[in-house]
């Protein structure tokens, strides 16, 4: 049977809880206890706590129940604590007011009898009225009855407020949302300034404020500001489920200032909340604001619904899914108005669907920095950011060839050949198109047919349409070996060889059909071709990752005089080294590679030897040096891999604000080309936001990572950027977001693999709380990360988590669950006992040291002192002098409470002598040595000793 005490204890650990589900689910147990114990406060103020935790927790209908209780039993046998409480009472009927305006399925009428009880009761107490014309004013704006709406701003303006009206920053919120409706938005704008410029405390503020700026600022060209109040305002609502319907203005905002991406990620996040929506009202009004961002992207394109219930997750066209939410949102505002016999709720949220970009583009990403046209709009050029590149030496490349006017088919075949062994796409497509233009109407002869074959292969190769190339190098060589060419047949055979190779099915085929072609070149071809045989059986082999085999082949491949055949060749070798871990063999072939490309002056190669170079450099600057060449000539397609390198280069030199900006750009680029790999490149520009100390940023960059890996499947990845995320929460000083992740974290890691990396999950939790003095909860994750690290086997590991344990429940103000916790550190030191390492040593000594503190809390300060002793000796053995002195000062201060004065001044006069001067141990030394003179009757120099330490009598 549960105490009186216990039960409040309980009751200001609810209150102590952050507004959600946990606060809900641990309020709900509390109010079956309670009903139990039949405390008739108890149960009153527990439901008075239940109204707050239900309206802000996102699940407000429940508030009807605990309010309603709570007026009836106001009413029917008023108690002395009731007036205690009666402010909060009627405080509570103005949640009530705007709740039923958010169901359609409570009566207009209920409203207004609620307005009139709520005037009734205000009136009664000695209140003003200010509120309720307020709450007034709120209603005719929901039914759109614009005069009566005037009519009521304007009493609400007028009448003094008192301790029942809104906060500072909640009332001007509701003036701002009014003057932007009606067009006012400089007049918004600027009666908000006083009020962000205050203190606000509310917990609604000021995101509610800042989210209502964000037209007013746009519409007045203030747009730092809208950009500001949006990121502010967002991160603080983000994670709360009774924030649905600002959630919504948010993606309307990224909506209409061209930040489709932004809107679409925004969506992908909150999209499941509509399945746990905390009102039709915000449902509708989310739903709407949802549908229109999702018109604005290529429609085809799939959006991420996490799993809900029995619904498993999904990706559902945007298309399909824009029109699922604008039916939504059309048919609950048909309800709403239906309720109130008006139209104003259908016209608003016609109004929401029919949003678009408008106006200047205002960026708002810390992740995509450019506006991302929709398919077929035109993307324009991309810029390349952060790089100067005029200190950067051109590199000469291939011109264009002329295209004899009389050249016949064999020439421009010739030439076509020509351009694309010397890697000249310009003139390999030019001879291409020259021929098609002149001659692809006639009837050519076959050798003319196996040629146009062979280098049509080539053409979808350069591509990337690989399976059109593998069918098309099958044509080529069947039509060689037709006309007795076996030499070309072989050729272009090694060449489908390593097509097929880059396929998952195609493997096998393909290494044997580069091994015979390179066994046929031996015997029939030139020295040039036996060369390049060999070159395509390393590189079909490293495309299985047979590294080995690949350098192997690699190295017995003898020069010959074509440099460029030399270059191809020298960048596998590099790739090989780099795959084989080979770091100084890796970074002289890079380096040789880079050589030859620069004197070749081909971009696309000197592009590849560069990264190459920068990745195997041991110096960071040379590496960035040689991404600047790279980037200099990188074609369009490969800008991301130079910008991720040059990205890695910059982390890598200690320059992170540097790396912030080539990570983003390669964001920006993968989300433009429609290219996998965003995610996992925002993961990286997450960390290199925290590592520039930019932690908002961070976290805004590592929660849309978390979204995308998700939705790519990428548990583990996701996992450790969910760890990255509650380090940067913690950095911040989110700790709810914080322990949200580390308990979603330990409850993923649900494996006996995983079970050490669960532990840690959990014991960080437990730190975290312990941190923010929720000390009792602390105590149940230390006790959760204990047990873990026991099916473990990771007894140090245990005895530290049981130490974390006791000191929690000791600072919780459970002194008989601590002393439990003493038994089983006791049994876990003795089974150390024997374990003579560093770690084993320490956890032993600090565990002693725990119970004696829990022990001289029980008032058993003899035998706290008899575990004590040997401690800071043993900890001196391993270098850990600073607890050696927390122990001894520990021992100090239970001789004094032992009335050992004496015995406390030699052990703490030795302490003192030991510590470096000015730190926090120096002064508890010297505070508890003063008492110990105070107590032996020298008080003139205990009175000294406080003085040379700055420390008051008190301290």
């Amino acid at each position: 049977m549960d105490t009186n005490e216990d039960l409040w204890r309980v009751f200001r650990e609810v209150g102590n809880m952050p507004y959600g589900p946990g606060q809900i689910a641990a309020l709900e147990q509390l109010l079956r206890r309670v009903d139990v114990a039949e405390d008739r406060e108890l149960a009153f103020v527990t439901r008075l706590q239940g109204t707050n935790a239900y309206t802000y927790g996102g699940e407000p209908a429940k508030s009807f129940v605990t309010f309603s209780w709570c007026l009836a039993e106001f009413d029917r046998d008023p108690q002395p604590y009731h007036a205690r409480y009666a402010g909060q009472l009627l405080w509570h009927f103005k949640y009530m007011v705007n709740l039923m305006l958010k169901f359609p399925e409570v009566p207009l009428d209920r409203t207004y009898a609620v307005l009139d009880d709520m005037e009734r009761r205000y009136r009664a107490s000695g209140h003003g009225l200010q509120a309720v014309h307020k709450h007034r004013f709120r209603v005719a704006e929901h039914v759109g009855d614009a005069d009566a709406a005037s009519h009521w701003y304007r009493l609400w303006q007028a009448t003094p407020r008192d301790d029942l009206s809104d906060c500072a920053g909640c009332d001007p919120t509701t003036e701002v949302q009014y003057l932007a409706d009606t067009g006012r938005y400089a007049e918004a704008a600027s009666l908000a300034e006083p009020v962000l410029a205050g203190r606000l405390t509310c917990n609604e503020q000021p995101q509610a404020i800042l989210t209502a700026l964000l037209v007013p600022y746009l519409r007045t060209g203030r747009h730092d500001d809208a950009r500001n109040a949006h990121r502010t305002a967002y991160r603080r609502m983000r994670g709360n489920l009774s924030d649905l319907w600002d959630i919504g203005d948010h993606v309307e905002f990224c909506t209409v200032t061209g930040n489709e991406a932004r809107a679409l990620e925004l969506v992908e996040r909150h999209l499941d909340w509509l399945d746990r929506s905390p009102s039709p009202a915000a449902a509708m009004h989310f739903a709407a604001t949802a549908a229109a961002a999702l018109r604005q992207v290529d429609g085809g394109l799939t959006v991420y619904r996490r799993a809900a219930g029995d619904r498993p997750a999904t990706e559902v066209p945007a298309a399909r899914l824009a029109a699922e939410l604008a039916e939504t949102a059309t048919e609950l505002a048909a309800r709403f108005d239906a309720r109130n016999g008006t139209a104003r709720q259908s016209e608003m949220i016609a109004a929401r669907l029919a949003m678009r970009p408008s106006g200047e583009h205002v960026p708002l990403s810390a992740s995509v920095r450019r506006r991302v046209p929709r398919p077929g709009a035109g993307s324009g050029t991309v810029p390349a950011v952060g790089v100067a590149d005029a200190a950067i030496p051109a590199p000469v490349r291939p011109a264009a060839p002329e295209i004899p006017a009389d050249a016949g088919p064999d020439q421009l075949l010739d030439l076509a050949e020509s351009c694309w062994h010397r890697h000249d796409r310009p003139g390999f497509q030019a001879a291409l198109s020259a021929y098609d233009e002149r001659f692809g109407a006639t009837e050519p002869d076959p050798v003319t047919v196996a040629r146009r074959l062979e280098l049509r292969a080539a053409e979808l190769s350069d591509d990337e349409q690989v399976p059109a190339a593998i069918e098309t190098a099958r044509a080529a060589t069947a039509a060689y070996r037709e006309l007795g060419d076996e030499v070309r047949a072989q050729v272009v055979a090694s060449r489908l060889g390593v097509l097929l190779t880059m396929t998952e099915t195609g493997r096998a085929e393909g290494l044997e059909l580069v091994e015979t072609a390179a066994d046929s070149l031996d015997r029939l071809g030139d020295d040039r071709q036996r060369a390049a045989a060999r070159d395509r059986v390393a590189l079909a082999l490293m495309h299985g990752e047979r590294w080995a085999e690949a350098l192997a082949v690699l190295e017995r491949i003898p020069a010959v005089d074509d440099p460029y055949l030399e270059l191809r060749v020298a960048l596998h070798r590099a790739h090989a080294l780099e795959e084989s871990e080979k770091a100084e063999e890796f970074r002289s072939a890079a380096e040789r590679a880079r050589g030859l490309a620069r004197e070749l002056g081909v971009g696309e190669l000197l592009m590849s030897a560069s990264l190459a170079y920068a990745r195997s450099a041991d110096d960071p600057a040379e590496a960035v040096t040689a991404c600047d060449e790279a980037l200099a000539v990188a074609p369009p397609n490969a800008l991301v891999a130079v910008r991720v390198t040059r990205a890695r280069a910059l982390m890598a030199a200690g320059r992170a604000d540097e790396a912030v900006d080539d990570f983003a750009e390669a964001v920006t680029l993968c989300v433009e080309q429609g290219a996998a790999g965003d995610a996992l490149l925002r993961w990286e520009l997450a960390n290199a936001y925290r590592v520039a100390g930019r932690l908002t940023e961070a976290a805004e960059v590592a929660e849309e990572a978390v979204i995308g890996l998700d939705k790519l499947g990428a548990q583990v990845q996701a996992d450790r950027c969910r760890y990255l995320l509650a380090g940067i929460y913690q950095g911040l000083g989110e700790t709810d977001p914080a322990l949200a992740l580390l308990e979603q974290l330990a409850e993923n890691l649900d494996g006996p693999d995983n079970l050490p990396h669960r532990a840690e999950m959990l014991e960080e939790a437990g730190g975290l709380l312990y941190g923010a003095d929720r000390d009792a909860l602390a105590a149940e994750r230390f006790a959760a990360a204990a047990s873990t690290y026991e099916l473990a086997g990771l007894a140090v590991d245990e005895l530290r988590a049981r130490r974390r344990e006791a000191y929690a429940w000791l600072w919780a103000g459970d002194g008989a669950t601590a002393l439990r916790v003493v038994e089983v550190m006791d049994r876990l030191s003795a089974a150390l006992a024997e374990d003579p390492e560093p770690p084993a040593t320490y956890e032993r000594a600090m565990a002693t040291e725990a119970a004696a503190r829990v022990l001289a809390d029980d008032g058993r300060e003899g035998e706290a002192l008899d575990r004590l002793a040997g401690v800071p000796d043993r900890l001196r053995s391993i270098e850990a002098f600073g607890e050696a002195a927390q122990v001894e000062i520990f021992t100090g201060e239970l001789l004094l409470r032992l009335e050992r004065p004496a015995d406390a001044e030699r052990l703490l006069r030795e302490v003192l002598g030991g510590l470096p001067v000015g730190t926090r141990p120096v002064r508890q030394a010297a505070w508890l040595l003063a008492q110990a003179l105070d107590a032996l009757g020298r008080a003139d120099e205990a009175a000294e000793l406080r003085a040379e330490h700055n420390l008051d009598h008190d301290h």
